[in-house]
């Protein structure tokens, strides 16, 4: 099937590609492997591009979209860019110069969607992860409520065509969901999702207010020190999944992917190597059976990779 039609209708009537490609990657992998990697990911029919500010490539990602375009492979339309708002941005007046900041950056006129990366909010300024002199992070005080007004205007200023939130917990989504004077829900909350199945009870309420859930380290996660706990195994190492795999001759990352997919889920594959980003597209070919499903629904561990340990002991620290 052709992953370029296989979308799901956002809640403001704008269409998201299910399957993403995610850019993110460590500080050693050199910026110019992202270029590359989304020029490839966009030939063989990657449509949905995921990227952030706090990952420092948007240009590169940005050339990539714009050199598909340039020959003939896509048109903008065709192209779903998701950007993240940083956590040092968060406050209302640091918004749109952040967003503006990105699409300067990608040299696009707007992004199709826009997201709060993190509801913690740090202290503004140039550095990504500022400090004191002891190594202890530097917070801020925002009113997410106020933020996510923010995001509406740049929605309405014609600079994104969605908005939305990542790592948000259940009681920060009623918080803005219940906000006096909402214009605009948010269409989607991209948070980590694998197997084992978690956070069930957190999809289940996006879904039931009409907010896709998008799944990011989909893959289990690259091992990226002080984001990720390392000492949790490798999810594609799971003799559960490898049986799977085996079974419907697949990998075990695109059964993984394949999963999310029939949870409704919206799913983000991260990687450099062409072999595998053209792999990852095998998910549209061929369907999980209920007791496959059930299976995998059974690894339940709750592991978390991303525990974004340096926001801990923050009042909005979500997890």
């Amino acid at each position: 099937m052709d992953p370029k039609s296989q979308r799901l209708r956002l809640n403001d009537g704008h269409f998201i590609p299910v399957l993403g490609f995610g850019t993110y990657a460590p500080e050693e992998v050199p910026k110019s492997e992202a270029l590359e990697a989304t020029k490839y990911a966009i030939e063989v029919g990657f449509r949905h591009i995921d990227s952030a500010y706090l990952y420092q490539n948007e240009e590169q990602v940005g050339q990539a979209i714009r050199s598909k375009i340039a020959d003939g492979t896509v048109k903008r339309e065709d192209i779903f860019y998701t950007s993240k708002l940083w956590a040092t941005f968060l406050r209302p007046e640091l918004v749109r110069p952040a967003l503006e900041k990105s699409l300067k950056n990608l040299q696009l006129d707007y992004v199709d969607l826009y997201i709060i990366h993190f509801p913690v909010a740090l202290k503004p300024g140039e550095e990504l992860l500022p400090t004191d002199e002891n190594g202890k992070t530097l917070f801020d005080t925002v009113d997410l409520c106020r933020t996510w007004e923010a995001l509406e205007k740049c929605k309405d200023a014609g600079l994104t065509k969605s908005i939305g939130v990542s790592n948000f917990n259940h009681q920060q989504l009623e918080k803005i969901l219940n906000k006096p004077g909402l214009k605009y829900k948010p269409v989607c909350n991209q948070v980590e999702c694998h197997p084992p199945p978690q956070p069930s009870k957190l999809l289940d309420f996006c879904k039931s207010k009409d907010i896709i859930p998008v799944a990011y380290s989909a893959l289990g996660s690259q091992r990226v020190k002080g984001w990720v706990n390392l000492n949790h195994p490798v999810l594609l190492e799971d003799p559960v999944l490898h049986a799977i795999a085996k079974k419907h001759k697949q990998t075990s990352a695109v059964i993984a992917l394949r999963y999310q997919l029939q949870r409704g889920v919206v799913v983000l594959a991260k990687s450099y190597n062409k072999k595998r980003i053209k792999e990852n597209l095998q998910v549209f070919n061929f369907e999980l059976p209920p007791e496959d499903m059930k299976t995998i629904d059974g690894l339940n561990q709750n592991l978390r990779y991303c525990d974004f340990s340096y926001a801990v002991g923050h009042p909005d620290y979500p997890f």
